[in-house]
């Protein structure tokens, strides 16, 4: 017995193991502070907690409809029609057990040996080992730093082939923060149209975490002719601080849904009925914390933007969305740590923050696009003054 080809195919997620790394050392003492996760630091909020006791009381904690219960598809049409513009009926709607099995699910139902799938980098890293689990091909295109972490419509039209199957959008992007406007949609959406065997993963989990008047957009209400084919995809884990609660979701083709729910019926089945209940909670209740929360978030990555730009040999951009910063950290390749180490790349630079700064961050080269490196800014300001201060000190002490 031995691993399938197709978990030959995969690697764990460097997302994660950063964050376990992080943990095992503050197990054994160590002061850590630990900028890989990317989940909220708030907690999830207590009407949607209490929605939860409630249907424990109520009995409901039975199997569910597959793909999510009526009372949850309905709440998440009425969210996609008040958020985004867009009408998609029960039987468009997808409930999955986050968003992570709602783009497997969408791959293994539409990937076939040699189909390819255009992922702009940096990228959130389960998507190209989920497009190679279903034996599909990563296309990955560069967009870096001089293009605000972008994907061009000259790129995206290059990028195109006869066996393209999926186009991955997130806005705004894990790991970058960066956030398409309607007319950066507008303008890809005119490629796509030109070439109608392309579909569109459009990854809008950070929906409501944007900054300074940004207008969140999605690109299949940007461009209507495109709603046939795009599966607008989204979840709780965010926003509402519900990432243990596992609750993705998405909206898309009724033959599409279909064939996801087949999937999802021989692996997980229904997503937790408690958690569904509280996501019903969740996306009817009152919305007016999330404008709170992300001040909050904003405020926090004005501190750490300011910082890190101010730091010697990174150099970083501004997001408009998520609580992630990506800041380029080529200033710092081939210099020299206090014990003679050469920092050679981007994963050196951040053993060197964790072991002499004894701050977590996420190499780029997870995300596709080196040298950088993921830092969330999801913490408090206190921690995050601090580790700004330790990675001041610790780059500026290579030479």
């Amino acid at each position: 017995m031995k691993p399938s080809a197709a978990l030959a195919r995969i690697k764990p997620s460097p997302t994660l193991a950063v964050t376990a790394r992080a943990a095992a050392l503050k197990r054994e003492g160590v002061d850590v502070i630990s900028l890989g996760a990317g989940e909220p630091d708030f907690d999830t909020p207590d009407f949607i907690k209490e929605a939860a006791i409630e249907a424990l009381g109520r009995g409901e904690t039975k199997y569910t409809d597959v793909d999510g219960t009526p009372a949850l598809k309905a709440a998440i049409a009425a969210k996609f029609k008040r958020d985004n513009g867009l009408d998609y009926a029960p039987n468009q709607i997808t409930v999955n057990v986050g968003g992570k099995q709602t783009l497997f699910n969408a791959m293994v139902a539409t990937l076939d040996a040699g189909d390819e799938v255009i992922i702009p980098a940096p990228y959130w890293v389960s998507y190209p080992d989920v497009v190679l689990f279903a034996n599909g091909t990563p296309v990955v295109v560069a967009a870096g730093p001089n293009q605000g972490y972008k994907l061009t419509p000259d790129q995206l039209e290059a990028a195109i082939t006869p066996r393209t199957k999926w186009l991955i959008l997130n806005s705004p992007s894990n790991p970058t923060g960066a956030a398409y406007s309607v007319e950066e949609l507008r303008a890809l959406g005119a490629v796509l149209l030109r070439h109608p065997h392309v579909w569109v993963f459009a990854d809008d989990m950070y929906e409501h975490i944007v900054y300074e008047g940004f207008t969140f957009a999605s690109i299949a209400a940007v461009v209507p002719e495109l709603y046939e084919r795009t599966l607008t995809v989204n979840g709780c884990s965010k926003a509402y601080a519900m990432t243990g609660w596992r609750i993705g979701f998405a909206g898309g083709a009724e033959w599409l849904i279909k064939a996801m729910a087949k999937l999802q019926s021989q692996s997980t089945s229904n997503p937790c009925s408690i958690a569904q209940a509280a996501a019903v909670a969740a996306l009817n209740g009152d919305q007016g914390f999330l404008a709170e929360r992300a001040a909050v978030f904003q405020a926090r990555r004005d501190l750490v933007v300011a910082a890190l730009n101010a730091t010697p040999g990174l150099r970083c951009p501004k997001p408009e969305g998520a609580f992630y910063v990506y800041p380029d950290c080529s200033g710092l390749i081939g210099k020299r740590t206090p014990d003679g180490t050469v920092l050679s790349d981007d994963n050196a630079v951040a053993t060197y923050l964790l072991e002499a700064a004894r701050v977590a961050v996420v190499p780029g080269a997870a995300f596709g696009l080196s040298p950088a490196m993921r830092l969330s800014y999801a913490t408090s300001t206190e921690a995050l003054t601090e580790a700004c201060r330790r990675i001041h000190e610790a780059c500026a002490a290579v030479a």
